[in-house]
């Protein structure tokens, strides 16, 4: 007889696995815990074989009777139910795997191996905040480019253009993983490319010719920076190197008596794309920056290869934030600016502006730099060319923040290169 509701509710678990059978196949596997399991037992190609439908309560018995409706009219049509129902089971989870959103993980988590946690997290909460609560949930293959236009210029209206513009970069990658794996057929982040306003660049703050003296005695009398931030910034000043290749640097990379550092192409800001065929930057170093790095070797830390290692963390080096943090107590960032802002990626500016000003080749400045040269010949032979003018530059640079620091005529370096 067909079961009923209260007969089921009724049933007292056993020691062992029993059987109530409601009809045509159906019936409820109740176990000893006392859970309860409906089940269809069928016949397909002469094979016995047994689906599952659920489990009691949350699947009623009206619920598994329908169930097992449907599974017999498959069997009719000649399908086998469990087959099928694996096929609905493989699709929902393309389906879901397929979603905007969980393309992003796949990407953000392959990604984010190769970045520091800080901007590993800058790039999910961007996603999390301007793209996900759109189009996270929606499958990726469906989602057009107006779509994806709408989204950004909503991004673009609030002001945040940079912002936008690096959206849709990290939607071209995220669409460029979800065509190769064959969930998305074209790539509309990649048709976009141009159609967002491009912002004019404002130049980092640097500090200027007359600006420098200052400076320079407020790191030397500010008793709040350690001595290793002070020989962190003297040397980024001295070889205008980028703030991220120079605390990533290692005893590795040096030889101090050719005064040469050599920059690996894996801690030189460039794209993914570009590191495995660049070559290393050779920076000459000036008498001043090897005494400098001579005396940060007489306090190596033991088991940390950096040279300028983490004040907080055993194996790493300082952090980039460590210089900005450093100006702030100078009064020069931060909410104390009464004497102008500044960021260390400006002193690049700062030694590139007085240089030229003062005359020096104004290639051998940019090699110094280690701005990208598009023809790698030309920049091979660059490198070549202008090492032993950028050792001179260089030492002359250094000079004249010695004289600087020292009180001396800011307006001296072009005679010194004379």
């Amino acid at each position: 007889m067909p079961l009923t509701k209260l007969e089921i509710d009724r049933i007292t678990p056993g020691e062992k696995q029993v059987k109530v059978t409601d009809g045509l196949g159906l019936y409820l596997l109740v176990m000893p815990n006392g859970a309860k399991y409906w089940r269809l037992k069928y016949r397909f190609a002469g094979k016995e074989k047994v689906l599952a439908l659920g489990v009691y309560p949350e699947v009623s018995l009206k619920e598994a009777r329908l169930k097992r409706d449907e599974a017999r009219r498959l069997l009719a049509q000649g399908e086998d139910p469990g087959e099928q129902k694996k096929k609905n089971a493989r699709k929902q989870l393309i389906e879901t795997s397929s979603t905007f959103k969980a393309i992003a993980q796949e990407w953000w988590n392959k990604m984010s191996a190769e970045w520091a946690p800080t901007h590993a997290s800058g790039v999910w909460r961007s996603l999390e905040i301007h793209l996900f609560p759109t189009l996270g949930d929606r499958p990726i293959r469906d989602i057009s480019a107006m779509d994806l236009l709408l989204v950004l210029q909503s991004v673009e209206k609030q002001g945040l253009h940079d912002t936008a513009n690096r959206l849709r970069e990290r939607c071209n990658a995220i669409w460029r993983r979800a065509v190769k794996t064959g969930r998305a057929a074209a790539n509309p982040a990649a048709d976009l490319a141009g159609e967002l306003i491009t912002p004019i660049t404002k130049p980092q703050p640097s500090l200027t010719r007359e600006e420098l003296p200052a400076f320079m005695a407020a790191l030397a009398t500010n008793e709040h920076i350690t001595l290793q931030t002070k020989y962190l910034i003297k040397l980024v000043m001295i070889c205008f190197t980028r703030i991220g290749e120079t605390v990533q640097a290692k005893w590795d990379d040096f030889d101090l008596d050719k005064a040469i550092w050599t920059i690996p192409p894996e801690t030189r800001k460039l794209k993914r794309a570009l590191k495995a065929a660049a070559a290393p930057h050779i920076v000459p170093l000036p008498s001043q920056a090897v005494d400098i790095l001579r005396q940060l070797h007489m306090h190596r830390v033991e088991g940390n290869d950096f040279v300028f290692p983490s004040f907080f963390y055993r194996g790493r080096h300082m952090s980039k934030t460590t210089l900005l943090k450093a100006f702030e107590r100078m009064g020069y960032s931060g909410k104390n600016t009464e004497n102008g802002h500044v960021v260390t990626h400006g002193f690049r500016a700062t030694a590139s502006t007085i240089l030229n000003e003062a005359g020096f080749n104004p290639d051998a400045i940019e090699r110094q730099l280690s701005h990208k040269e598009p023809n790698q010949v030309r920049a091979a032979y660059n490198r070549a060319q202008y090492m032993e003018e950028r050792r001179t530059m260089l030492q002359s640079w250094a000079d004249y923040l010695d004289k600087v620091e020292q009180g001396g005529d800011t307006t001296l370096l072009a005679a010194m290169h004379a």
